[in-house]
């Protein structure tokens, strides 16, 4: 959370609301007052040597996965102790998705069967705070193309009485780069594929049919090609490119979609406003959505000027879902 909050980033920001003994004790305040009984953070840093202790003190155990490289951040699940009782986990290293080109995997090809080139980009608005110096060296090279150094965690749990229903909970951290469109598809594909064979691991392991539910920073805006894949699995990159629909590994829906709408905003900095966040979930007849966290207007003063600020530790706004378990 802090590895990327400079003031040479964010200098709309006031300097106290940047420092790391503010934001810290900040995001804290706000995961106490949401009191969820899982939550799933991203850019996560000093884990180890903050988040983890305070949040195993407020009654959370966590699973965390740091990204690869030098990258000192990651993905971590938060779970009440006395909610859910983890019993398998999985790690996705996106940088795996380097080793499927070799086999011509269908993560790692646009619609015309050419493995990620540069020629089709979408330029939707996206998340810049990375440098794209630092990422872009060799951009031809499918290889380092997709050597992104993002990473998921995917964790099934028991939850504790009356109900003892298995449900999955996944986190995820996909690429920045709006224009790097091909990259962040290729992620998400390869994202769907291992949540599938995990649910499969889980039903088989544990005798049950497990809930699914996705959230993260998908760095995607809706309607977007990765936005579209996962709620339909229709892929189209670029301007002129024919809309190609495949069969989703699992079917995925929005809580928001399907509630009250994408919200207008989930990042808000004075360089891009937009939503690039989500909670998907796999319908079933086991849970369902029966509410959500209430998001600010984009006239309301605690966002004003931008994030982040004394209101909002981070430059995203928290989203939330409450799931209602049926007859498990």
């Amino acid at each position: 959370m802090q590895v990327y909050v400079k003031s040479t980033l964010f200098p709309h920001s006031p300097s106290p609301s940047l420092r790391f003994k503010a934001r810290s004790q900040a995001t804290l305040n706000v995961l106490r007052s949401l009191g969820s009984d899982f939550f799933c953070l991203q850019e996560v840093d000093e884990y180890e040597e903050f988040y983890k202790g305070h949040m195993e003190r407020d009654g959370y155990s966590s699973v965390y996965f740091q990204r690869s490289g030098q990258k000192r951040d990651g993905c971590g699940i938060f779970y009440k102790r006395n909610s859910a009782e983890l019993v398998m986990e999985e790690k996705i290293d996106y940088n795996d998705l380097v080793n499927s080109i070799n086999g011509g995997s269908d993560f790692c090809t646009d619609k015309n069967g050419d493995i990620l080139s540069t020629e089709n980009k979408e330029t939707e608005p996206g998340d810049g705070s990375q440098s794209a110096q630092e990422d872009h060296n060799n951009p031809n090279d499918p290889r380092v193309r997709l050597k992104r150094d993002c990473v998921g965690i995917m964790a099934a749990f028991k939850l504790k009485p009356p109900t003892q229903h298995v449900i999955i909970v996944a986190n995820t951290h996909l690429y920045w780069d709006p224009e790097w469109a091909d990259v962040k598809l290729a992620q998400a594909k390869y994202l769907l594929s291992r949540l599938a064979q995990f649910k499969t691991l889980v039903s088989n392991t544990f005798e049950c049919n497990p809930s699914v539910v996705l959230a993260g920073d998908f760095n995607s805006t809706p309607g977007d090609t990765v936005y579209q894949y996962l709620i339909s699995g229709h892929t189209s990159l670029g301007t002129q490119s024919e809309c190609v629909r495949e069969e989703l590994p699992i079917p995925l829906c929005s809580v928001y979609a399907v509630t009250r709408g994408e919200p207008p905003f989930t990042n808000c900095t004075p360089g891009f406003t937009g939503t690039l966040d989500y909670i998907f979930f796999s319908p079933s007849e086991l849970i369902k959505p029966v509410g959500f966290l209430q998001l600010p207007e984009q006239d309301s003063s605690d966002v004003s000027g931008g994030l982040p600020n004394y209101h909002h530790p981070s430059d995203h706004l928290p989203i939330g879902a409450e799931f209602e378990v049926i007859g498990a």
